[in-house]
């Protein structure tokens, strides 16, 4: 007969109970009634619904960011202002950029459901405003309120999947998710086009809005699992957050986008207020930025130990310069077919189909072979070169091209770069132990943000430069600048000019254009020789997420990765762990600035607000410690 009674050999607080917080009490917020799962505990169908919500806003997302250049002629036409037209991409790209870093602390605060659920919210705020904009300025403002939620659908949907899949598995994964993102990039533009000639530009918006309830109800109903970790209060992890990191970033690429506009989009000479006032607020904005990065934010966006590293600033560079190329080509490619062809916006956007389907080819191709073989370098040396191939193919076009030049041309720099951009994620991230997960995923995203930005922006400043010259070659008349501005200004004006100018705007806008591809090949190219130094590394190697373990028993801090740390291919890519004045960090001892803005003091993800994520969880009663990743992906 088993005995009841307790004995000496039975531990003061019973397995499963809540743990005692540091002032001895159980938390409030916790509930004991509810059975809690943690992400690699839940079903199935539950695993399915959070991927078809959260991929669903993947795709609306991706497809905010390239729904724009087809409808580009339509919306400057209607506004009559063709040279801020690339402020309605540029716009949205900003906000990407710039606010999406925050959101792995938002998972923090407000739990993966809240957080995005508050992008999603965001996003479609922006997405009903810009269907009822009555002119630009409310235009390029809603665009960059959508943009500010269209980031983070990305960056919580990286982490979901983290969350649910093993380092191998992921890969799997996260390419089926690109299937969505490439279909999204490869589709705005046809639909962008086709909505725009049947219905008007602004249903391309308030059409979207549907898909944005279905993504919310998804992620509501089951998005619900646990995570891991010490319980913080939301106003403990709001102080931790690098606002003036954030802020400070925001001003330096708006202000970079405000020059080139200003100076190449408008025309104004050098001395002008505009341009010396941009210039000056870029060079000391850039300055702040880094020297809150490097010395004063507690928890940095940039995450500065992965500069220390050859392999992220590699793939930061990467990233940063396949962006470029890609929203080169992608805002530029329809202009061709709809100002140098004449073709109509939905025939145009079609053009865009075969990126989109090697778009999403490629990324299933590439998550399928480094989950069979577990290596990535072969796959992305062979078939990172095709998007150059794709570039100088484009850049070749002529009016006179044939059907198959100008319908394939572009297919395979959607396969190359979704192989890349794959590999390069999980060549990062590979090298990072699993409390950094946030933290390369944010690094990776962050470069490829700016890119994005630098790509419409530099190719546009580059456009419209191109073309101001173009037009004064080929136009000497009495009012000729007056027509060159209006040319400018508004693209669908050429099919409306007389014959003889309307072969003189063609022939400007074809060179114009073509500037833009050589620099896309000249992008992917150096791309490619970034890359090439990135050294293989077995998948399977990753090393399992140690349990956080009590400061007096786990040593040094693991903030920061040691000499002997498997997770370093050489001593060279180390980071020493010293504090800030060089000090080694002694046992149990907290150091004054963490890894960046997506780390944690313990090394995990500090659990979310209960009132607001309902993924959160402040006691360890129902804990799945993240040490048996095997999780398979049909699970």
């Amino acid at each position: 007969m088993v005995s009841l009674r307790p004995s000496e050999n039975d531990p003061l607080i019973p397995r499963g109970s809540p743990p005692l917080t540091n002032n001895h009490e159980v938390p409030k917020s916790a509930d004991l009634r509810r059975p809690a799962s943690g992400p690699l505990e839940i079903s199935r169908s539950t695993r399915y619904g959070i991927l078809a919500g959260i991929w669903i806003a993947n795709f609306l997302s991706t497809l905010n960011q390239t729904l724009v250049p087809t409808m580009l002629p339509s919306i400057s036409s209607e506004f009559n202002q063709s040279n801020q037209a690339s402020w309605l991409g540029t716009s949205y790209l900003l906000a990407t950029c710039t606010f999406t870093p925050l959101y792995g602390r938002l998972c923090n605060v407000l739990g993966r459901k809240g957080a995005h659920q508050t992008a999603l919210t965001f996003t479609g705020l922006g997405i009903l405003l810009c269907g009822f904009s009555r002119n630009m300025e409310t235009l390029i403002l809603a665009r960059f309120l959508s943009g500010i939620g269209g980031g983070g659908l990305l960056t919580t949907s990286s982490i979901v999947v983290s969350d649910m899949y093993s380092m191998r598995s992921r890969g799997l994964t996260q390419s089926i998710a690109s299937i969505f993102g490439g279909m999204g990039l490869g589709f705005g533009g046809p639909f962008g086009g086709i909505i725009t000639d049947w219905l008007g530009w602004r249903w391309a918006f308030l059409l979207q809005l549907p898909l944005f309830f279905i993504s919310f109800g998804l992620t509501s109903y089951n998005l619900c699992y646990v995570t891991p970790g010490k319980g913080k209060s939301a106003k403990e992890v709001l102080k931790r957050i690098d606002y003036g990191g954030s802020f400070s970033l925001l001003l330096t690429v708006g202000s970079i986008l405000l020059f080139l506009s200003a100076r190449y989009n408008e025309g104004l000479p050098w001395s002008n207020t505009m341009v010396i006032v941009s210039l000056v607020t870029a060079s000391i904005s850039c300055v702040a930025f880094f020297i809150m990065e490097l010395f004063v934010a507690r928890e940095p966006v940039l995450a500065p130990f992965l500069l220390k590293q050859k392999i992220p600033v590699l793939v930061g560079m990467s990233n940063f310069l396949v962006a470029s190329c890609n929203f080169s080509i992608i805002y530029f490619f329809p202009m061709w077919f709809q100002v140098v062809l004449l073709t109509n916006a939905s025939t145009a956007g079609l053009h865009l189909v075969p990126n989109s389907v090697g778009l999403s080819l490629g990324s299933v191709f590439a998550g399928y072979m480094m989950h069979k073989t577990g290596k990535y370098k072969m796959i992305n040396a062979v078939f990172g070169c095709l998007p150059f191939i794709s570039t100088v193919m484009i850049a070749s076009l002529r009016e006179d091209s044939g059907p198959y030049l100008s319908w394939l041309c572009i297919a395979p720099l959607g396969f190359g770069n979704a192989v890349v951009l794959q590999t390069m994620l999980i060549a990062l991230l590979v090298r990072l132990p699993e409390s950094q997960m946030a933290v390369g995923t944010g690094f990776g995203q962050l470069f490829r943000g700016i890119g994005q930005v630098g790509g419409v922006a530099i190719s546009s400043a580059l456009f419209q430069a191109k073309l101001d010259t173009e037009l004064r070659r080929r136009i000497h008349r009495p009012d000729a600048e007056e027509l060159i501005l209006k040319i400018r200004q508004s693209a669908r004006l050429v099919n409306t000019l007389p014959l003889d100018l309307r072969k003189k705007a063609q022939e400007s806008y074809a060179v114009s254009i073509n500037a833009v591809f050589v620099f896309a090949a000249c992008c992917t190219m150096l791309a490619y020789l970034v890359r090439v130094p990135i050294p293989d590394k077995d998948l399977d190697s990753q090393p399992k997420q140690q349990d956080a373990a009590p400061a007096e028993e786990s040593g040094p801090s693991s903030l920061a990765p040691s000499i002997n740390d498997p997770f370093i291919d050489s001593p060279d890519e180390a980071v020493e762990n010293e504090d800030d004045d060089g000090q080694h960090i002694l046992p149990g001892a907290v150091p004054h600035r963490r890894l960046s803005a997506f780390e944690s003091v313990d090394s995990v993800m500090d659990l979310e607000s209960d009132l607001v994520g309902e993924s959160a969880r402040k006691t360890g009663a129902h804990s799945s410690p993240r040490k048996n990743r095997t999780t398979k992906i049909d699970k």
